[in-house]
């Protein structure tokens, strides 16, 4: 049996991709696996949230794409790690599905760490996260950067990630806001995205042409001066897009500097920049995402923003520990005047990242 993390991404949204900086941290919430070696080459999968219902196909059969969607992270693990043996598979997944806190890395970092540890194949937690990225991105079909199952995989209690998305080093920052009197809320919005409809992929592209056209390596390799002064170059949209990427790998490393400083005020700022630019620049945000950030900034939030891909999902604000029960309510109310579905919230603190639990 092994476990891994859903998580949160505390500054550093949609730059992964671009070779950037991210400051995640795992969440407690978990998906746990059993895993179990057969003496055929069959796999069977089955999952507590599809009432055990199972899922079965050879080994043989296996490719992108191929399998009942819940099924399809699992099988594209097996399949990259290449197993040479069947498996049975036991799912019970309790990270929040569709609310950007990353359930599939979950699922599929703690799938990677189970079949590490039975097949004694001696990888990495680099490797892993590689392998689980690998995963989702030619089997699923989701093009996903490297962030969540690094994080899913690395992360440390009591810390965020800063993780380089370039080489996958990476530095625990003490994330400990509860001896300041503050808390982070995480609303679930309920309006559940889905990554696959083409809106995170379009937008990755639009990264992806502004490097081709500017003839550099990445947009990491880019000051935000260079990239403004090389405006011209670019489309419209493309140019926008960008400039988020940019923009928002330089509040990483602020945000750093801001917790190392246990400069909260710093940190709430640099989060409310992230939002807008995500909102306006990326456009990747919704109104429900908008309502939950703009509420609980009046209600006095140090800073807010959406979280994960965006097209709904979660948003997290840092307020003190006093405010939530207040900020909870006033989300609600405005949840419901304007129409939309009731939001769900919970707190978390900075978790252990994906580890077997029994052999």
């Amino acid at each position: 049996m092994a476990a891994a993390p859903g998580r949160v991404n505390l500054i550093g949204e949609h730059i992964d991709y671009s070779d950037g900086f991210v400051l995640p941290f795992a969440i407690s919430d978990k998906t746990v696996v059993a895993l179990a070696r057969r003496s055929d080459r069959q796999i069977r999968i089955a999952s507590m949230q599809k009432n055990a219902d199972v899922y079965e196909i050879s080994i043989d059969s296996l490719t992108p794409h191929k399998g009942e969607n819940w099924a399809r992270y699992a099988l594209g693990v097996l399949w990259v790690l290449g197993i040479d043996a069947g498996v049975d598979l036991l799912i019970d997944g309790r990270v929040p599905l569709g609310a950007g806190l990353s359930s599939s890395a979950a699922l599929e970092c703690s799938i990677a760490t189970a079949v590490n540890h039975l097949f004694d194949l001696k990888l990495s937690l680099a490797e892993l996260a590689r392998v689980s990225q690998k995963a989702e991105n030619v089997y699923v079909g989701v093009p996903c950067g490297i962030m969540d199952q690094s994080v899913s995989l690395m992360a440390k209690a009591g810390s965020a990630l800063l993780l380089d998305c370039r080489d996958l080093t990476s530095e625990n920052i003490p994330f400990l806001i509860a001896p300041q009197g503050l808390e982070l809320l995480i609303i679930d919005t309920q309006a559940h995205h889905k990554l696959v409809d083409g809106g995170y992929a379009e937008r990755r592209a639009s990264c992806e042409k502004a490097v081709a056209t500017l003839g550099i390596t990445s947009l990491r390799d880019i000051s935000v001066a260079d990239y403004a002064a090389r405006q011209s170059e670019l489309d419209p949209v493309t140019y926008i897009r960008g400039f988020h990427a940019v923009t928002e790998m330089r509040r990483v490393l602020d945000a750093v500097d801001a917790l190392k400083n246990n400069n909260f005020i710093r940190l709430g700022e640099l989060l409310n920049q992230s939002h807008r630019s995500l909102r306006d620049d990326y456009t990747v945000s919704c109104p429900e995402l908008n309502l939950a950030v703009d509420t609980a900034i009046a209600q006095g939030a140090l800073g807010a923003r959406m979280v994960g891909g965006g097209f709904g999902g979660s948003a997290i604000a840092l307020m003190k520990t006093e405010q939530v029960k207040r900020c909870e309510s006033a989300i609600s109310r405005a949840f419901s005047s304007a129409g939309y579905k009731s939001p769900r919230f919970f707190t978390s603190l900075p978790s252990e990242g994906a580890h077997v639990i029994a052999n």
